[in-house]
C-alpha cells in the first residue's frame, strides 16, 4: 500500500500580500494585482501584475539581515520570503527534499551581459537557496513550462511514496521580466486590457509574478492546523506543437483522466476545479473540450489569472494554494472579469463569492511544448 502523502503548511509572496491571510481577504474584496505597468525602457506599457519593489525590500528587510541584501537578487528575496515561515515551522533533515520550480529564474541577470552569470543556472539558484536554509539533500529543480508548479507537487508526492525522501519543501517562482515580455508579445498573446479567462470578449493574457511554498509530507503530527491528502497526479504531453494547445484537449484529457483514475474520485465528487485559463483563445477552447470530455462541465471553476496574470512556472503552486484556503474557509472565489460565455463547450464559470462545501479539488496546468498536467486534493 502506497504512503499516503499530505500538504500541511504553504505561504506566498504576490502582489497582494506577503503572505496566504492578505492574499485570501485581497481575492474576497475582488482585488487584483493586474495593472498597467512600464516594465522596460524598451517596450509599452503593458497590464501585468508586478510585486512594488519597495514593498518588497522593506518585507525582506524585516525578516533578513541588512548584510545579505546585496547578496540575493529580487527574485531570490521573493523565494527566501515565502520559504521562511515554512522553514521554521518544520524540521529539515537528511531525508527532506528541496524542490525548486520556476521557467526562467534569474533570466534578468542577462541583461547587458556578454558571458553568462553562474545564477543564470536553475541548479545554481536551486542549490543557493537551499544551502541558505541549511537543506542538507541535493536539491531538485522542476522547469517544464507552465505546468511547473503542478509538477513539482507531483515530483514531490512520488518521491516521497517511492520511500526516498519522508517529505518536501516545494517553492515556485518567476518574475516579470524584459525576457519574458519580448517573448510572448512576440506570439500576441499579451492581452491589451486585464485578462478574461473564458470571456467572449478575451484578447489574450496578463503576465504575473509571485512566488509561492508549500510543505509536503508522509508523517503528520499533532500541530497541523490542516491538511490535504494529495490524491493522485498526472502529465502528458499532447506533442501538437511548440506554442499551442492540441484543438481537441487530449493531453489535458489525459491528465485528468489520469489522476482521477489514480485517486479513484468519479467525475461527480469533484467539488471545484481551478483551472488553467490563460485568456487566450486556444487554451482556454482546449481546455473547455478537456473538461466536458470528463463530464466535468458541471464543477464550479475559476481561473486566478484575472488577480495574478499568469506567474509561469508559480502559477499552478500558488493556485492550488488558493483552491486549498477555498476549501478551508468553504467559499468558491469568483473567475474575476468573466461576463459572457466565450467557449463552445459549456462550463460552470463561478461569478461571485460564494459558500460551497468543498472536499475534492482538480488542479489542472499547460503549457508550451504541449505539456498538461493535473492533481486532485482532498481536504483531510
Amino acid at each position: 500500500m502506497m504512503k499516503e502523502i499530505y500538504i500541511t503548511d504553504y505561504n506566498c509572496v504576490t502582489p497582494l500580500g506577503f503572505d496566504v491571510e492578505s492574499n485570501w481577504k485581497a481575492l474576497l474584496e475582488g482585488k487584483s494585482g493586474v495593472a498597467l505597468h512600464q516594465v522596460s525602457d524598451n517596450h509599452e506599457a503593458f497590464f501585468v501584475s508586478k510585486i512594488n519593489s519597495e514593498k518588497l525590500e522593506i518585507e525582506f528587510k524585516r525578516f533578513f539581515d541588512s548584510a545579505q541584501n546585496d547578496n540575493f537578487t529580487r527574485l531570490e528575496k521573493m523565494f527566501l520570503l515565502s520559504l521562511k515561515p515554512l522553514v521554521e515551522r518544520h524540521r529539515i533533515t537528511e531525508e527532506t527534499a528541496f524542490i525548486l520550480s520556476t521557467t526562467k529564474g534569474n533570466i534578468s541577470l542577462l541583461k547587458n551581459k556578454t558571458t553568462l552569470p553562474e545564477g543564470v543556472y536553475l541548479s545554481n539558484l536551486a542549490q543557493k537557496l537551499a544551502d541558505f536554509f541549511g537543506f542538507k539533500t541535493k536539491s531538485i529543480v522542476v522547469s517544464n513550462a507552465c505546468v511547473s508548479g503542478v509538477m513539482a507537487i507531483a515530483v514531490a508526492k512520488n518521491m516521497i511514496q517511492t520511500g526516498k525522501y519522508k517529505d518536501a519543501f516545494v517553492v515556485a517562482g518567476d518574475e516579470i521580466s524584459e525576457f519574458v515580455i519580448s517573448g510572448f508579445n512576440s506570439f500576441q498573446a499579451i492581452g491589451s486590457e486585464p485578462c478574461k479567462p473564458y470571456d467572449k470578449n478575451r484578447n489574450g493574457i496578463n503576465l504575473g509574478e509571485a512566488t509561492a511554498a508549500l510543505y509536503i509530507t508522509s508523517e503528520l503530527n499533532q500541530n497541523e492546523k490542516f491538511k490535504f491528502k494529495v490524491l493522485g497526479d498526472s502529465a502528458i504531453n499532447d506533442a501538437n506543437h511548440i506554442s499551442g494547445p492540441s484543438r481537441t484537449g487530449d493531453g489535458l484529457f489525459a491528465s485528468i483522466q489520469n489522476a482521477m483514475k489514480e485517486t479513484k474520485v468519479s467525475a461527480d465528487q469533484i467539488d471545484f476545479i481551478s483551472a488553467h485559463g490563460t485568456a487566450t483563445i486556444y487554451n482556454d477552447e482546449m481546455e473547455a473540450i478537456a473538461f466536458n470530455r470528463m463530464e466535468l462541465q458541471n464543477v464550479p471553476l475559476n481561473s486566478m489569472k484575472g488577480y495574478y496574470g499568469h506567474c509561469l512556472g508559480a502559477s499552478g503552486l500558488l493556485e492550488s494554494i488558493i483552491s486549498m484556503e477555498s476549501a478551508l474557509h468553504n467559499t468558491l472565489i469568483p473567475s474575476k472579469n468573466f461576463e459572457e460565455m466565450g467557449v463552445s463547450q459549456d462550463l460552470n464559470i463561478i461569478k461571485k463569492n460564494q459558500p460551497a462545501e468543498i472536499k475534492y479539488i482538480l488542479k489542472t496546468a499547460s503549457g508550451f511544448g504541449g505539456c498538461n498536467a493535473a492533481i486532485v486534493l482532498e481536504k483531510a
